[in-house]
């Protein structure tokens, strides 16, 4: 056990108010991939509270410990990767004044080196991998409900993503579409 079960209502609230503070502007804004990315991490968020209690109660050696261990490790890798590749590829700035845009989605160039190369949505891959890590440390039948409802949320985000892309990069982003996958390398 991580943290007091006491400490779990007051976390949850805490962290989701903050999700929330940073998505003020794409909340407002169903039709926004940001809008449904919210909903994919609260989902994401109540995983992890049905789940911590037991968090690593199971030995490493179970298959299914053995692949959370690899998808939370993928969790923490390519969103750091994306992040960098964003920031210092994708030049973001102040030019782009949608407000359902965080800062380091507000990029002027599309980046298509690292993991871009191969997916265009690295973080919302790192999300999936979040959630199926976490889902995987029990099986609950809420557990599955929260985890595909997560794996559907982030999939529509991608899709109003990759809308608001096409928008923005046009026919360069359409290039990009036909070259890359969306989360898995070569499949899907």
């Amino acid at each position: 056990m991580l943290l007091p079960l006491q400490a779990y209502p007051a976390t949850f609230v805490i962290a989701s108010s903050v999700v929330l503070y940073l998505s003020r502007g794409a909340i407002t804004r169903p039709r926004s991939h940001g809008f449904y990315r919210f909903f994919a991490v609260e989902c994401i968020f109540g995983l992890i509270w049905i789940n911590l209690p037991v968090w690593g109660d199971d030995p490493v050696l179970l298959p299914s410990q053995s692949l959370a261990l690899l998808l939370l490790a993928a969790s923490v890798w390519l969103p750091l990767h994306a992040a960098r590749q964003l920031s210092r590829l994708g030049q973001p700035d102040g030019t782009r004044r949608d407000e359902a845009l965080l800062g380091f989605e507000k990029t002027t160039r599309l980046v298509t080196t690292g993991a871009f190369k191969y997916i265009r949505h690295p973080m919302y891959a790192a999300l999936i991998c979040l959630a199926w890590g976490v889902f995987l440390q029990r099986f609950t039948w809420l557990g599955l409900l929260l985890v595909l409802a997560a794996t559907a949320l982030l999939f529509v985000t991608a899709m109003r993503e990759e809308q608001e892309c096409l928008e923005h990069f046009g026919a360069a982003y359409l290039d990009y579409m036909r070259r890359t996958r969306r989360f898995v390398p070569f499949m899907l």
